[in-house]
């Protein structure tokens, strides 16, 4: 280190030593190393430690929570927003048809997918909180949440894909303008 930087480090140090004596000696219930050292605190009364509630909430509903984000932000837009904004893109009777159909059909797939993942979470949470967790049973419980959770995305962004077929490139592209994704989809579509 160079002798400048060493003496700039030691007048800084020297600057911030009554402080950090005050604080150390400042008689608090709680630590100030205890507060810094427990950024997850209040999630040990999460139902599943691994996910919060908001998260629950999407994965019963079959939400995309942003699995489809490969999709959505390269020019193949979601049935959910599609529908969202099918009086602005002009969709015509037929593709509001077909739109609702694949979104009912993604939720029919994708909120049993859910389950799955908040099943899998709750019994890897169950093995660490019954102290039964050994290397095997970690590797199993992992594995089973990994494969549910590839399977959603999957599900998610295969409506995607089945969505651009009956849209035209115009559509596409004003969808894109629409959610704020730039000047528009590229057109690396079949369209009609």
């Amino acid at each position: 280190m160079k002798p400048i930087y060493q003496i700039t480090l030691a007048l800084a140090l020297a600057a911030l030593m009554p402080q950090i004596a005050s604080a150390e000696d400042c008689n608090c219930k709680v630590s100030h190393r205890e507060i810094a050292a427990s950024p997850y605190a209040g999630m040990e009364r999460r139902s599943i430690k691994a996910l919060s509630d908001p998260q629950i909430v999407d994965l019963k509903a079959g939400r995309g929570m942003g699995l489809s984000l490969p999709a959505e932000l390269n020019g193949y837009p979601g049935p959910a927003h599609v529908l969202e904004l099918a009086d602005t893109l002009r969709l015509s009777d037929d593709q509001r048809t077909k739109a609702k159909a694949l979104f009912e059909a993604m939720k029919i797939e994708t909120i049993p997918i859910g389950k799955r993942i908040l099943s899998e979470e709750t019994a890897l949470d169950r093995l660490f909180a019954e102290k039964q967790a050994t290397q095997d049973a970690l590797n199993t419980a992992t594995a089973r949440i990994a494969s549910a959770q590839g399977d959603l995305r999957a599900a998610h962004l295969r409506y995607h894909l089945a969505l651009t077929e009956f849209l035209s490139s115009e559509q596409v592209a004003r969808y894109a303008e629409l959610r704020g994704y730039g000047t528009g989809a590229p057109d690396r579509h079949k369209h009609p």
